[in-house]
This record gives C-alpha cells, sequence and structure tokens, in this order.
C-alpha cells in the first residue's frame, strides 16, 4: 500500500522542476520590490547564554565533524563542495538528558561574502531524505546559496538518520497484490491484515524510537540544529508536508522564525479524513487540466479512465517484466505524471499503451512513485512516511465509517476517490502507537512574517492549504503568493515571478503584500 498523502515525491520532482521553462506574469498591483512589511535582519552568531538552559551542554555545545560526503542509496557522492555531518538530538524530547540517536546533515557553505545564515530545507514526505535531494537542488537555488550556507538532513527514523524499514523487498512486492479498494469480504480482511503485518513489522524494526518520531520532535530537532549551526533565527525552505513542519515549528518557536518560505502547502486544518478529501479534489482537478491540454472533455476522459482501472481490478494487465499491472498499481501510476505537468506526455503514452493490453509503462511509472529499482529493490521512503504519519495523526476511521463515507468520495473522482477513500481505513490500522493530534497546531502569534506559496494547479497540496495556514498561523504573520499554475509546488517552476519573489523575501526581506498573484 501506497499513499499519496502529503507525498511531494522528492527527488522526482526535483529534478523535473530543475529542468523545466516557462512564462511569468504580475498581479498588477505594481508592488514588486515592495515590501508591506520587513522580514528578520540577516542572523548573527548565537552566544552560549542564548543557548536554551533546558538542554544539556553536551548537546546545544556540540560540534559537528563536518567531512566528505559518502555515496546514500541509489545516488553518488556529491561533490566536494557538500560535507555532511552527525547531530545528537535527545531520543524523548521530554527527557533531553537522556539516551540520544543521530540525525545526518549536509552543508554546503555560501559562495558569496554577504552570508545570511543557514538556510534549511526540507523537501515533504514525510519521509524524504534532505541527504540526498539536497544536491540536486543546488542549481535551482544558486542565488539563494551566494548568501546562505544551504543545509538539510534525514528527519529522525528516515534514511540515515535510524531510518526504519518495516519490511523486505519480497514482501513489499508481495504486499501490491493486495487490492487497495477491497470489494469482497475476503479483499476486506486482506486489505486490513496487510496494514496490521505492517504495523507489526514497524514496532519490530523501530522499537522505542516508534514513539518518537512526530513531527512535533522533528520540529524541535530543527530547533537544536539552528542552535549548533550558530544561528539565533531559524531561516527554512518547506516544501509539501515540509510546510506542516515549518508552521508546527513557528508554533513551538515563534519568536525565533527567521526568514520561512512554505511552497505547496499543507492545510493545517484538515484531519485525516480530509486530507484525503482535499487530494481527491486536487488530483482530480490536475487530470482535468491534464485532459483538456489533450483536447479531451474532461468528464470523458474521467469516465474512459475510470472504466480502464475497473478491467483492471478484475483482470491486471501483463508487461514486459512479467509483473502484472494491477488497478491499485495503475492508480499510482496515473497519479506520478500529475505531480507536474513535464511528465504529462508520459501519462498520454502509458494510458494509451494500457488501452492497448500493455501495462508496462503505468507499471514503470508506479514502481518509480513506489522507490522501486530496476533490480526489485525498494527504497524506504514509504515506510518513513507512514511512521510519522500514524504517529501524528490520531483519527483512525473504522470500516463502517470509511464505507458511508466512499460514495462522496467517488463523486468528488471517479479515479482517486474509491482508493483514497479505502485509505483512510487502511493506512494507520492496528497502529502501534496511538496518534498525537487530529490537526497540528499552527498558530504563531509574534512571529515574523511567513511567506505562503500556494500554486491553483497543486495535486497533492491543493490551493486552498494556504489561506488555511494563512488563516491560522495568525494576523500579520502569514503572507500568502498565488501562482496560477500546474504541478506540485511553485518555485522553481518556470515563473520569474513566483521566484524574484521568494528571493527578493529570502535574500533582502522584502515581504510581498498579501494576495500577490502571479500567472503564466
Amino acid at each position: 500500500m501506497t499513499r499519496f498523502m502529503r507525498w511531494t515525491a522528492a527527488l522526482a520532482a526535483v529534478l523535473l522542476l530543475a529542468g523545466c521553462g516557462g512564462s511569468s506574469g504580475e498581479d498588477g498591483h505594481g508592488d514588486e520590490g515592495k515590501g508591506t512589511g520587513s522580514a528578520p535582519p540577516p542572523t548573527p552568531r548565537t552566544t552560549a547564554a542564548q543557548a536554551p538552559t533546558a538542554l544539556p551542554s553536551s548537546l546545544t555545545s556540540q560540534r559537528l565533524d563536518w567531512d566528505r560526503c559518502k555515496a546514500t542509496g541509489n545516488s553518488a557522492a556529491p561533490s566536494d563542495a557538500w560535507r555532511c555531518a552527525t547531530l545528537k538530538v535527545p531520543l524523548d524530547w521530554s527527557a533531553p538528558g537522556g539516551r540520544t540517536i543521530g540525525l545526518s546533515l549536509i552543508r554546503a557553505r555560501a559562495t558569496g561574502g554577504d552570508r545570511i545564515g543557514s538556510l534549511l530545507f526540507n523537501f515533504g514526505g514525510p519521509g524524504g531524505s534532505g541527504v540526498s535531494t539536497m544536491p540536486y537542488f543546488e542549481e535551482t537555488v544558486s542565488a539563494l546559496h551566494e548568501r546562505y550556507d544551504l543545509v538539510s538532513w534525514d528527519p529522525r527514523g528516515v534514511a540515515g538518520s535510524e531510518g526504519v524499514r518495516c519490511r523486505g523487498d519480497r514482501e513489499i512486492e508481495a504486499a501490491e497484490a493486495v487490492d487497495a479498494t477491497p470489494d469482497t469480504p475476503a479483499e476486506e480482511r486482506a486489505y486490513f491484515q496487510d496494514a496490521t503485518d505492517f504495523g507489526k513489522g514497524c514496532r519490530q524494526a523501530a522499537g522505542p524510537l516508534l514513539a518518537h518520531v512526530s513531527t512535533t520532535d522533528t520540529a524541535r530537532d530543527m530547533d537544536l540544529m539552528r542552535q549548533v549551526l550558530g544561528d539565533t533565527r531559524l531561516h527554512y525552505f518547506g516544501m509539501s508536508y515540509g510546510t506542516e513542519l515549518g508552521g508546527v515549528y513557528a508554533h513551538l518557536f515563534p519568536k525565533r522564525v527567521g526568514r520561512m518560505v512554505l511552497d505547496a502547502v499543507v492545510d493545517p486544518t484538515a484531519d485525516t479524513v480530509g486530507h484525503a478529501e482535499n487530494q481527491t479534489r486536487g488530483f482530480q482537478r490536475a487530470l482535468n487540466d491534464y485532459l483538456e491540454s489533450t483536447g479531451q472533455d474532461p468528464a470523458q476522459g474521467t469516465r474512459k479512465i475510470a472504466g480502464l482501472l475497473k478491467r483492471l481490478d478484475a483482470r491486471p494487465l501483463p508487461t514486459s517484466s512479467g509483473r502484472k499491472l494491477t488497478q491499485t498499481l495503475a492508480v499510482t501510476g496515473i497519479t506520478l505524471p500529475l505531480y507536474s505537468e513535464p511528465g504529462w506526455p508520459r501519462l498520454t503514452s502509458a494510458l494509451k499503451s494500457a488501452e492497448e493490453g500493455d501495462g508496462s509503462e503505468l507499471l514503470a511509472l508506479a514502481d518509480e512513485y513506489n522507490d522501486r529499482d530496476a533490480s526489485g529493490r525498494y527504497g524506504t521512503m514509504t515506510h518513513s512516511q507512514r511512521v510519522i504519519s500514524c504517529l501524528d495523526e490520531r483519527q483512525r476511521p473504522t470500516l463502517a465509517e470509511t464505507k458511508r463515507r466512499l460514495a462522496e468520495f467517488e463523486r468528488i473522482s471517479p479515479v482517486f476517490g474509491e482508493y483514497l477513500g479505502w485509505d483512510t481505513a487502511g493506512w494507520c490500522h492496528d497502529w502501534p502507537v496511538p496518534g498525537q493530534y487530529d490537526t497540528p497546531e499552527v498558530s504563531a502569534p509574534g512571529a515574523a512574517p511567513i511567506l505562503l506559496v500556494g500554486n491553483t494547479g497543486d495535486p497533492a497540496t491543493p490551493y486552498e492549504g494556504a489561506r488555511r495556514m494563512a488563516d491560522e498561523l495568525g494576523r500579520g504573520v502569514g503572507v500568502e503568493l498565488t501562482w496560477k499554475g500546474e504541478g506540485h509546488g511553485a518555485y522553481a517552476s518556470g515563473t520569474e515571478c513566483v521566484d524574484s519573489t521568494v528571493d527578493a523575501y529570502l535574500l533582502n526581506g522584502t515581504v510581498p503584500k498579501d494576495g500577490k498573484v502571479c500567472s503564466r
């Protein structure tokens, strides 16, 4: 089972965004280069007296041993400009003097002389590896790199930071045969048994860590990271799930917020079911835009794809690999190209091949989304995503509650609704540890202005989330910037209007007018 919820498809998205171009537009307000407020000034060095007294000096005064980075997973070692280190953080933040765990960090020093400080990046997930992704993003943020140290990390429970692996490759591949939209009592039992088995595997693999990988834990890790890096304020760029993480940080540490950009904003007012409904609308909206771009009527095109999925539910398609394209894998394959408009031609080709009886292209797209390489090895991103989100989310919809909602999910989207509706019940079913909240607390009175970037065509974190985040952060804190575009995220997507506004805020402290709009 693979969830769409809040997943950036981080590395694939970064590689696509870095290479695409486009045009830009202005909103007509004439506020380019002018601010409605002031972002925080460049960061001076932290003194020992400014460190929180509640934390032991063994944590706040630790010196990071920056050394050459090694290859990670399928990623080669980055260039010599990058250095890696391990930061010690408490396993349990309620007992900061107890056991510690290590977080993997990566950094490239500012290339210019007028350094502002460190700029932390989280590329989303939850579960995305910042250590692997950050070097791929270097060229995209070259203007920011002149004045910032570029820093990212693997959050706790992710990749090099006590990464959790709940299943082996063969078990994962076997689980792909489980129908994620069960139609019979037997399929329902298999669906929920698979969820139970996954949770047991996570508990065995993670042990005590399983109860300490929440977004709140990671936000506290970020503040310790800020201190050890020598910054009095946290300068931060969060994408997708990274926007929720940024909001939680701002709530916990409003006076330590520096220049913070949240792009592809998660709706902080939505619970488990609300997120699933938001994404059902978002992906159907993106699918409609895709279908219109190919000259098809969105309603007719949607019905055609839904018909293909129904046939696959009864009879999976053969592929060149010898594996079968199931209905669940096909939905996953359709989802990936909708994250970025440059991926739309691949979707056209894959759907055409599937209609002709060959599931190979859709399966290849699903494998990319599921982090499966050509040799059949799977990454751990989906494992980390699940252990983090199931610790965060308290809501556990029952089978009966889910069945009552399915018709509404399918009304919103005949393609994605059934899958995302069932996901609300299966994702955290029988989870070994209880969830922490229904919705995250992100109110941040007194924080410096935070720039929120929303994209009207975003499938994974629909546009409406940016306004809701602004409202929750509080008056004078959230500043909304809208891009009328396509894909997951707006920065570096080919619009000079968005990029220059974000860069002016991060580099010069220029806060744009709330509600500014950039168009194609």
